[in-house]
């Protein structure tokens, strides 16, 4: 199982410094990939927790760290598709990609948060169908010398994008979904899936053989599938009573990796932005740092 690490985007210790150190150490400690995520707002109750407070975008920082490596793989888990148009986004993603030299992992969600399909314009309804349009559109957009979309939500007239990305036939795309129905779109359509921040994580391997079935049924090779988990990793004390997966001592959680693997993931990367010790604005960024520089070293692949 391949192991990643969170860069720090969310929070006090979201900064450009503590991204390039991580970004780094990640690298040269041998982590397989480095992850982004995104949020657009915060309500101002903070009722989505502290995590969600500051959250710098997911693009932006992967192009900072893009120039700052040269092995490790770059993803992003996940950006809300609805608030994106198929012809942005590629765009975006391709320019990713080629400055990394190939290395952008594109994760997708539908968006949950009502405040943000509101201030994007977007109307929430029809997520799925407009999902599964979207990223017909994103291929045709990687791969087509010539492109036309004519859909429901999205219309792209007779023309070329270029450049191509530097991933052939395109950068993989993967799905964030936790529905019944939106992990089988996941099989049917995508390069694999990503599990949230929310995941029961002792279950996890009935959501990824769900993709697989689907996947199966839609004739595609479901061994090829990639099934990544986000690790909100929380480090504490160990031997607590009704310990959470990747929660406690070092040990503990090397420990849970191993039944990770057992359930069928294929890589997971440790979070640590969903600690809120360390992902809230008020955390101590120094701190935070400390944190980090344990938690890279003692999990890093062995």
């Amino acid at each position: 199982m391949k192991i990643g690490f969170a860069a720090p985007v969310s929070g006090s210790w979201a900064t450009p410094p503590n991204l390039a150190r991580v970004a780094r150490r990640a690298e040269e400690l041998g982590y397989d990939s480095l992850w982004t995520f995104q949020r657009l707002l915060s309500p101002v109750d903070a009722s989505w927790g502290e995590p969600y407070r500051a959250v710098q975008d997911p693009i932006v920082a992967l192009s900072y760290v893009a120039a700052l490596t040269e092995r490790i793989r770059l993803g992003v888990a996940v950006l809300n598709l609805p608030f994106f148009s198929p012809v942005l986004l590629a765009k975006q993603l391709t320019t990713v990609d080629i400055m990394s030299g190939g290395r952008l992992d594109v994760g997708l969600g539908i968006g949950w948060a009502a405040e943000e399909f509101a201030a994007v314009g977007v109307d929430p309804r029809g997520r799925g169908r407009r999902a599964e349009e979207f990223v017909t559109a994103l291929h045709a957009l990687w791969t087509d010398e010539e492109v036309e979309h004519e859909g429901e939500f999205y219309r792209v007239p007779r023309t070329r994008m270029d450049p191509k990305p530097v991933q052939r036939p395109h950068p993989p795309v993967l799905l964030g979904a936790k529905a019944e129905a939106a992990l089988r779109r996941t099989g049917r359509l995508a390069d694999g899936w990503i599990s949230s921040s929310s995941t029961d994580l002792r279950t996890i391997g009935d959501s990824i053989a769900l993709v697989r079935e689907a996947a199966a049924d839609a004739g595609r090779d479901a061994s090829a599938l990639r099934f990544v988990c986000r690790g909100p990793v929380m480090v504490g004390p160990g031997g607590a009573a009704g310990r959470r997966p990747l929660t406690g001592s070092f040990a503990e959680i090397r420990g849970d990796l191993a039944v990770l693997a057992e359930q069928g993931v294929t890589e997971v990367f440790a979070d640590l932005n969903f600690d809120p010790e360390i992902g809230s604005p008020d955390a101590d960024p120094a701190e935070s740092m400390r944190r980090a520089e344990a938690a890279l070293t003692e999990l890093a692949p062995r």
